[in-house]
């Protein structure tokens, strides 16, 4: 038999009751009888579950992401150097990484196979719980080695006692003496044991609104994007708006009957290819909104859709009225077809490019308001950069919320990043997918360095001996996105391009949504 503490298996496997030949003086063996029942931990062999040996930062991480009720993410990008992708252990080390739960012990190194110390449990408990900890007096009260407890730990080792989660014996903590699978069966077992916590590990994720984009895929491509995402709401790009104001109907009524069928909903893009002088044509005149409404309407009608999603970009300043109008006009008229309507709208950054759009009028109008957060660095941009750095996707989101409901703000995040010349960005850079990230980041003389400001990968290569240069976007800096915004209750999450993404993508999305819902 395969351990699952050194090695994956089904989670039927995991829950199968086992007996332990080695643990019956163990005083954690009802602690480890009930992690074993929970699919949580596993012997190290069929009969054995070795209590006092040393726990490593790989089989910490494995019973960590089952507790938490999280899938192992196979990361595209490995976090770290000294992890192989194919090891048993590497889905949980990235899951727990990806959350900021555990870390490498220095830039690209986890040591996996390395114990964890008493201390370093302490710090690792009190963050899968999102419990705040504060440095107090009372450690030299309680532990009589409480001066051996490092600085950097003492807030946590604090936090675990008032928690009841770690005592320690005789007087001592010995922050650190190696946790042994047996105290690490305690430490977790008393997570479980505590019914308020318990519960919420047990409950069903809440993802929100998911919105996936087509973009460059047939219906058939499109369709199995979603089925392997987490996309319950689906946006083809069906209506364009054209010079005689007729809107092009390029609908394709099966996926609306396999949307229909799957219970996911169907919002075409109502869209202006980006032509300003069409769309002050159709935005300036009372009557041809009207008749764009009315074709519009009539779509939803006739193909029983749940919304349209209004895609207008590169809209003059000039039609801010306009734009409000047509806005408040359509949604009246799909709520009487009981659909709704969304806006997307880039980031408010006090330019030219955004005025057209009255974000509180809108965001009162409509039923969404969908920030398209990305182009922080946009293609031609002469200075090269992220596409959507974590500060800069929390400053946009913010300023929005001053202005819009949470509950009717979704959030978009990048499916691509951009690969920049480090000689002249704004000739030579182009947009790539996550995939083709990944194969650059591991091309041979590739570097890759973890940026804590941004939050993301930065990326070097050589490409005909230039310099080349990726802010990547990946399962860690999307968790950390979807993280943020969860924070803020908002409505839900959008995404910029279906297809654009690696597989992994997803499970580290449901993650970070799962992690943050918490309230332990």
């Amino acid at each position: 038999m395969v351990s699952i503490s050194i090695g994956e298996s089904t989670a039927q496997a995991a829950a199968t009751q086992q007996v332990f030949k080695d643990t019956s003086s163990s005083y954690a063996k009802d602690a480890i009888a009930h992690l074993v029942k929970a699919g949580i931990a596993a012997g190290t062999s069929e009969n054995t579950f070795e209590p006092k040996k040393a726990v490593t930062r790989a089989e910490f991480s494995t019973f960590a992401v089952r507790l938490l009720g999280l899938k192992p993410v196979k990361n595209n990008i490995n976090p770290y150097n000294d992890v192989s992708m194919s090891a048993w252990y590497y889905g949980n080390v990235a899951a727990m990484t990806n959350l900021f739960i555990l870390e490498g012990k220095s830039q690209g190194v986890f040591q996996p196979n390395a114990s964890i110390t008493r201390e370093e449990a302490a710090a690792l408990l009190v963050r899968m719980l999102k419990q705040s900890s504060k440095s107090t007096n009372l450690l030299s009260s309680t532990y009589d080695d409480a001066a051996e407890i490092s600085d950097w730990a003492r807030p946590y080792v604090q936090t675990v006692y008032q928690l009841g989660l770690m005592r320690g014996s005789d007087g001592k903590f010995r922050p650190h003496d190696q946790v042994t699978r047996e105290e690490a069966a305690v430490m977790l077992d008393a997570i479980l044991q505590k019914k308020t916590w318990s519960d919420q590990l047990k409950s069903e994720d809440q993802l929100g609104i998911q919105l996936g984009w087509q973009y460059n895929a047939s219906t058939a491509e499109f369709r199995k994007q979603i089925e392997q995402s987490e996309a319950n709401t689906l946006v083809p790009r069906w209506f364009f708006l054209n010079s005689s104001m007729k809107v092009t109907d390029l609908t394709d009524t099966s996926l609306v009957s396999w949307a229909s069928a799957t219970d996911r909903q169907v919002w075409p893009l109502l869209g202006n290819r980006s032509n300003p002088d069409l769309t002050h044509q159709m935005l300036s005149s009372s009557a041809n909104r009207a008749s764009v409404i009315s074709q519009v309407t009539s779509y939803v009608k006739t193909y029983k859709l749940d919304g349209i999603n209004v895609d207008f970009e590169n809209v003059l300043p000039a039609d801010r009225e306009g734009m409000t109008a047509f806005i408040t006009s359509l949604t009246t008229a799909l709520h009487a077809l009981g659909a709704v309507v969304s806006v997307d709208v880039s980031p408010d950054l006090g330019t030219d490019w955004t005025d057209a759009f009255d974000y509180a009028k809108l965001g009162a109008v409509s039923d969404y308001m969908v920030l398209m957060g990305y182009e922080e660095h946009w293609n031609g941009d002469p200075q090269a950069g992220s596409v959507a750095s974590l500060p800069w996707v929390e400053r946009a989101l913010d300023t929005m919320l001053a202005e819009v409901v949470r509950a009717k703000t979704i959030l978009a995040l990048p499916l691509y990043t951009r690969d920049w010349s480090s000689v002249n960005p704004a000739a030579s850079s182009w947009d790539i997918t996550l995939a083709e990230q990944g194969t650059r980041a591991r091309a041979s003389g590739s570097v890759r360095r973890w940026d804590a400001e941004l939050v993301q990968y930065v990326i070097g290569y050589n490409s005909n001996g230039t310099p080349r240069y990726i802010w990547a976007e990946d399962s860690r800096s999307l968790s950390a996105k979807v993280m943020m915004s969860g924070e803020r209750n908002i409505a839900g999450l959008a995404y910029w391009y279906m297809g654009g993404e690696t597989a992994d993508v997803w499970n580290a999305i449901s993650n970070a949504s799962r992690f943050e819902s918490y309230i332990f």
